[in-house]
């Protein structure tokens, strides 16, 4: 999956697979193997990426 979301001086993204969701929080695992934890109410986009 890919999201994006709003960060201090704009938007940052992150693509990986979508490990969690809970308590208004999600984890997307990327590639290289770093878990990024997403709030949900700064997330504006999202959508499914077909695996490579």
């Amino acid at each position: 999956m890919t999201t994006r979301r709003v960060v201090p001086g704009g938007f940052g993204d992150a693509v990986g697979v979508l490990e969690a969701w809970s308590g208004g929080v999600l984890a997307v695992r990327k590639r290289d193997g770093t878990l990024v934890e997403i709030a949900e109410e700064s997330l504006v986009a999202a959508k499914v990426v077909p695996p490579r």
